[in-house]
């Protein structure tokens, strides 16, 4: 199953493509050249270090060396294997296959700078962690492999040799397989890395949780995914308020209750007794009235098909209503009227965003219902349909449905309310998950059935409190072990369906709210290594997600702050960017 592509990603993945065409015999002289001397310096690098990192002799190099060496470490690292990797694909070799994640859209990159824009430029990923675009890109020239094939008419010169198939974009989870095209069906580390010491794990994070930064409550763990062992925790089993990552709880609960091909579906219902045309929220948060839906469902085609169907049988004029009674309560969020949540009901469309924009807190129109069924009315009228002023109403069972439109699969849902963190969708799955398993479908009824849903997985809840599914609440509560066992049952190959609560998670400086995180300075080596659902509110910083460590082991983290006398995000957020980054760069096997 693929996430939809949206037509910019599509419109961008030729344009991606030739510049990567253009750039490669470039790029190519210049890895050749770098390559001697960016093995020499990682040599050097690594010989002034002890296994823990710590400097074994400064009197060559000083202090100011040897930061400088282990602040570039890691990028040094990275670009040694990039660059191996690439040298080996362009004299027809295949590069060995790696435990690392690896992001490149073409296969064109050497340098972080050029492989932001152009995966960026990719699109988005389907569910085994492969861009859209780069399968697409690799069907339409009928090749196997990847996105990057070569020169499309032969070498670049005559002497040239032209490059096999490059290996595609690497999965989301290396060895992890049942779902989107993956392969393999376990969780799979590199067979010479055993996991990491405890010991050594604690060496290296110890200090950096320290940080005064983090203020004088954080609670943190580490787990093996493979093996599922908590490596390293500190108040792992204290419930904290969790913030958004929440969402990653939402996730797994409402994919494990309804399924990732579950989709959701808003419908047109007359009522041939009194003529009345009532439009019926299905929950969908992701319904659009924009006059590009980008695979989302859309209250135009919707409003199109029912002016089609009233036509056929000779109807021009209706009383048209809409009925919001799949979800119960209150849409009122208790945080109270905010630009980060619209009433949460079971119609609206465009998150009832007064202006274009489809992420991040915005001024909501205050009737969300009555604003989409204002909307849905004007596309009637403009299809040759007259109706009158909307109000509300209840399909009866009597009603006939003359058209539907329905959401793209849950697994999309997922994908983007993590990778954005979408308090609608969050909310709005709360209650579908609700529906899912017979709760009243109402911010009790969802944070219930979460809890519930968790629980039947076998996940360690104790402490844990729902009282809504994005976490905008700041009495929910989880613990960091949650949230890594949350994190590791997603990646269970036995159950492949939850496997959008990985794939939708934020990717270091290269996506949604990690998008302008991990750049400068050392914790620059992080980028597109570790993915991660971020969580802020005021005195609340938390961060939890996967990395693949230098040993090749998927590791899943949690790490959770709490200080109220500090309403300052971007410190702490900078100490817990640290924290990742260590634990990616750690080879502590």
């Amino acid at each position: 199953m693929v996430v939809p592509e949206l037509r910019p990603w599509r419109a961008a993945g030729p344009h991606a493509a030739r510049v990567a065409a253009a750039l490669r015999p470039r790029l190519a002289r210049v890895a050749a050249t770098l390559a001697p001397p960016l093995a020499r310096l990682r040599r050097n690098v690594s010989a002034r270090a002890t296994p823990s990192g710590a400097p074994r002799d400064t009197e060559a190099a000083g202090p100011r060396g040897n930061r400088v060496a282990r602040a570039v470490q890691p990028q040094v690292a990275r670009l040694v294997q990039a660059t191996k990797a690439r040298v080996g694909h362009l004299r027809g070799t295949r590069p060995k296959p790696g435990p690392n994640w690896r992001y490149t859209a073409g296969a064109t990159t050497v340098g972080l700078a050029l492989a932001a824009g152009v995966v960026t430029a990719a699109g988005p990923w389907d569910s085994s962690g492969q861009r859209t675009a780069e399968r697409d890109h690799a069907v339409a020239l009928d090749r196997t492999g990847g996105a990057d094939h070569g020169p499309a008419y032969g070498p670049t010169h005559p002497g040239d040799a032209v490059p096999g198939p490059a290996p595609s974009a690497a999965a989301v989870l290396a060895g992890l397989g049942g779902y989107g095209g993956a392969t393999g069906n376990t969780v799979k580390s590199a067979p010479q890395a055993a996991a990491p010491d405890p010991a050594a794990l604690a060496t290296v994070l110890g200090p950096l949780l320290g940080d005064p930064a983090l203020g004088p409550v954080h609670t943190a763990a580490v787990v093996d995914v493979a093996t599922g062992r908590l490596l390293y925790g500190s108040g792992a089993d204290q419930a904290l308020t969790p913030a958004s990552t929440t969402k990653i709880a939402t996730a797994v609960a409402a994919l494990s209750a309804m399924g990732p091909d579950h989709r959701l579906t808003t419908r047109t219902a007359f009522e041939p007794d009194t003529g009345e045309l009532v439009l019926v929220g299905g929950g969908d948060p992701t319904l659009t009235a924009r006059p590009r839906a980008d695979g989302w469902a859309s209250l135009r085609t919707l409003a199109g098909s029912t002016a089609a169907a009233l036509k056929k049988r000779g109807i021009e004029r209706v009383t048209l209503s809409y009925d919001t009674t799949l979800f119960a309560g209150s849409g009122r969020h208790p945080i109270g009227e905010n630009g980060n949540l619209a009433r949460v009901t079971a119609l609206a469309a465009d998150e009832a965003r007064t202006d274009d924009s489809t992420s991040g807190p915005v001024q909501r129109y205050p009737d969300p219902a009555a604003q989409a069924t204002n909307e849905f009315a004007a596309f009637l009228n403009a299809a040759g349909i007259t109706t009158s002023p909307p109000g509300p109403s209840k399909a009866s069972t009597r009603a006939e449905t003359l058209a539907t439109v329905s959401s793209p699969p849950l697994s999309a849902l997922v994908e983007r309310m993590l990778t954005y963190s979408d308090n609608d969708i969050a909310e709005a799955l709360a209650r579908q998950t609700a529906l899912a398993t017979g709760v009243r479908a109402d911010f009790a009824g969802g944070g219930t059935a979460i809890g519930a849903q968790l629980k039947k997985l076998g996940l360690p809840t104790a402490g844990a409190v729902f009282h809504d599914g994005s976490g905008l609440d700041r009495t929910d509560k989880l613990t960091a072990r949650l949230l890594t066992a949350l994190l590791t049952k997603a990646a269970d190959p036995t159950r492949p369906g939850l496997r959008p609560a990985l794939t939708g998670l934020p990717v270091a400086r290269f996506t949604g709210t990690l998008s302008t995180r991990f750049v400068d300075g050392p914790v620059g080596g992080a980028a597109g290594v570790v993915r991660a659902k971020t969580g802020t509110l005021s005195g609340v910083n938390t961060l939890s997600g996967m990395v693949v460590d230098q040993d090749g082991r998927l590791l899943a983290f949690a790490f959770l702050t709490a200080d109220p006398d500090s309403p300052e995000a971007a410190p702490v957020q900078a100490a817990l960017d640290r924290v990742a980054t260590a634990l990616a760069g750690c080879g502590c096997g």
